[in-house]
């Protein structure tokens, strides 16, 4: 558990992974060249910009997906957040991430890199900064109801097809 570990698992992840959009590929190639000069970059005190631990969770029959109304952002975006050095990967940072942000017990993550995003954002250091967000597909259990954390201005599911407008989330 370190920095170490997290970075080692990002960058093992991003070489593992095969976007099927030019644009992911270069985004790819950004995150691990970012990787490749912040050995720290995984956790949120590298102030340029940090990876993030992001969970797209789906329900059961995949039919819908459990979206935070983000207080900074102040959009529906997927659950998520800064990986602590107390994370050995960055998948397990978003189970965790998912599991405290949602309430949910249970959850099943797919270990594979669902995919990626980069957000500009003022995050809880209080400076503009780069969240670098790996993405994870994550599947509630049957009859599970999310309790909103702290963390969030609300939260529910949402069909597949009738997303709000305003929604964040990328679904593949």
């Amino acid at each position: 558990m370190s920095a170490g570990s997290l970075h080692r698992s990002a960058t093992a992840l991003l070489e593992s992974w095969s976007p099927a959009v030019g644009s992911d590929a270069s985004l790819r190639e950004a995150m691990l060249a970012f990787l490749g000069c912040a050995p720290r970059g995984c956790l949120r005190a590298h102030v340029p910009g940090h990876i993030t631990a992001s969970a797209v969770v789906f329900s059961h029959d995949q039919r819908e997906v459990l979206l935070t109304l983000h207080p900074r952002v102040g959009r529906w975006i997927q659950l998520g957040g800064h990986c602590e050095e107390t994370d050995d990967t960055v998948a397990g940072a978003a189970l965790r991430e998912a599991t405290e942000e949602s309430g949910i017990e249970d959850l099943c993550l797919d270990p594979e890199l669902y995919g990626a995003q980069a957000h500009p954002i003022t995050c809880s250091l209080g400076v503009p900064t780069r969240h670098l967000d790996l993405l994870f597909r994550i599947v509630a259990p049957l009859g599970a109801v999310p309790v909103r954390s702290a963390e969030s201005t609300d939260l529910r599911w949402w069909p597949i097809d009738a997303l709000p407008a305003d929604a964040d989330v990328l679904l593949r």
